[in-house]
């Protein structure tokens, strides 16, 4: 059997998904994971704006946010306590998605803590949660006004 033809449908496939999850040109991509229930949360910036998108990974997004920069903010840890945390808070109208990932400093084996929180009127309405070692994030130190607490 020619293993190289058998292996062309299934890098055009790999290609294509990857094509699917990455950032818009001109962007990059500062957050990004697999769901506990198989969907990605990704946040992309780029220097006018950020974008969250959250859905299946082979398909269109079920939900897309695009703001300035300066409507989107961030928390980030101030170096006090051992629980370290950072968020980028992304407004789409009176629903807010907090993007977020944290971790216990003093303890290095517990697993990181991150994904999604969506909030209504500043009302905590669901969270996502983010499959540990799916997370790629490049949160902490991101550029953006600080989130009004």
């Amino acid at each position: 059997m020619n293993y190289s033809l058998a292996l062309i449908p299934l890098l055009a496939a790999l290609a294509a998904s990857n094509a699917l999850a990455a950032c818009e040109r001109g962007t990059k991509e500062v957050f990004s994971c697999s769901t506990t229930k198989g969907k990605r949360i990704q946040l992309c910036e780029s220097p006018a704006g950020i974008e969250y998108s959250f859905g299946a990974p082979a398909k269109a997004p079920e939900i897309v946010v695009n703001v300035p920069r300066d409507k989107a903010s961030t928390s980030q840890w101030e170096g006090f306590g051992r629980w370290q945390t950072y968020s980028v808070d992304v407004p789409n109208g009176a629903t807010t998605y907090r993007i977020f990932s944290g971790h216990d400093s003093q303890s290095p084996d517990a697993p990181l803590e991150a994904g999604v929180q969506v909030l209504i009127n500043r009302k905590d309405i669901a969270t996502v949660a983010c499959v540990p070692k799916s997370v790629n994030n490049l949160i902490e130190g991101i550029n953006l006004k600080k989130t009004a607490m």
